[in-house]
């Protein structure tokens, strides 16, 4: 590269003309995502919080079949980003899992489930 390339401002390759934002242009000449469609490259879109699609006012630490869902197996919380429950949501449903753990609804850990 020469002191000339540089004060041009830009490092010139092969493949074209360099671009501040890295992006690749498509057919049409627009930069964005060169997947089928236009589609997002990493996957799915963000899944929608179940609680703000009922409206839920309150997450009732007795209901022990609903709270399940939000538990893995080894008894861990499921992370907001995992259940698709939004932030707010995700607060409120760490304290009814806590409460319904201290109250023996649902276990600690997957050894506080007993094997027969």
């Amino acid at each position: 590269m020469s002191n000339d390339d540089r004060r041009e401002g830009g490092f010139r390759s092969s493949r074209g003309p360099y671009r501040p934002g890295g992006g690749r242009r498509t057919e049409n000449g627009r930069e964005g995502y060169s997947g089928p469609r236009g589609r997002r490259p990493f996957g799915p879109s963000r899944k929608v919080c179940a609680f703000c699609v009922e409206k839920t006012k309150e997450i009732d630490y007795k209901n022990a079949d609903m709270l399940r869902r939000y538990v893995t197996e080894r008894g861990k919380i499921r992370s907001g980003r995992k259940s698709g429950t939004c932030a707010k949501h995700q607060r409120r449903l760490a304290v009814a899992l806590k409460r319904a753990r201290y109250l023996a609804l649902l276990p600690f850990t997957s050894e506080h489930i007993r094997r027969y």
